[in-house]
């Protein structure tokens, strides 16, 4: 019987990638889950693979004045959450001084302001229960920036001072928080990225393309969870880039301005 086995699960960014491969996952241990993502119809398609009971929730993160109702219908559903993986979210492919501040703006709205926004709709909740998990996807972009990446980076970044500041603040009642940071996963977050118009690149990075997959990055991200740890890193070889910039950041700098932006 796992840890997992009956425990109410809401997933952000359900319907591709990690959020879509977590969805599978986690459905083969017993959990009651709530997907969200703005497609019904795709949320639908995830839940028609997921075995056991899914509530399909569909959800934009640039809409946080919804969040409240949303987290209600949950909790008259299923009656607590016990976990709240904020995956969603967009990435960006253009270098800071051709982006326009909106595209700034949009990003951080999205991947900052709504993360956080659903997390604290969610918090009484947990608070009530006295126990909860949330776990925020960040990135390897929320350890050190990287080419025509700088407002993605920024709202990962930030997402990490939010939630190990949280962690600190819940921990009273016994609110757990696990911070994941994925190095290059194989899903469609790179062709989804916006460029400098705010449009979608449609383009697969190399490096994107060469990564894991979602589902190995999945089940990284659930070993980490059933180890309880505060941060649980999701890849291959890149992620050693963390402890050479942590230790030597001389050597890091030399070493990551020669590395292909794509």
């Amino acid at each position: 019987m796992s840890q997992f086995t009956n425990k109410i699960i809401w997933i952000t960014g359900a319907t591709s990638g990690i959020g879509e491969a977590l969805a599978y996952a986690l459905s083969e241990k017993g959990v009651k889950l709530v997907l969200s993502a703005r497609r019904v119809e795709e949320l639908e398609r995830v839940k028609s693979n997921c075995k056991g009971e899914a509530l399909v929730l569909p959800l934009d993160l640039s809409k946080i004045e919804e969040f409240e109702s949303l987290t209600q219908k949950v909790i008259a559903h299923y009656g607590r959450i016990d976990y709240l993986i904020n995956n969603g979210g967009i990435s960006q492919r253009s270098e800071a001084f051709e982006t326009p501040l909106e595209i700034d703006r949009k990003i951080m709205e999205v991947n900052y302001f709504g993360n956080i926004a659903l997390t604290k709709a969610v918090l009484p909740q947990m608070q009530k229960q006295k126990s909860g998990t949330i776990v925020p996807i960040s990135s390897l972009s929320g350890k050190f920036g990287f080419f025509l990446r700088s407002a993605y980076s920024a709202s990962k970044f930030a997402l990490v001072g939010f939630y190990e500041s949280l962690r600190l603040e819940e921990e009273k009642n016994n609110i757990k928080v696990s911070i994941v940071f994925p190095g290059f996963i194989k899903t469609a977050i790179s062709e989804n990225a916006l460029s400098k118009d705010g449009k979608s690149t449609g383009e697969m990075d190399n490096n994107q393309n060469q990564g894991v997959t979602a589902e190995k990055c999945a089940q990284q991200i659930i070993r980490g969870l059933e180890k309880n740890k505060l941060e649980i890193k999701a890849g291959a070889g890149e992620l050693k880039a963390i402890t050479i910039k942590r230790l030597f950041p001389k050597l890091f700098h030399k070493i990551i301005r020669k590395k292909s932006a794509k």
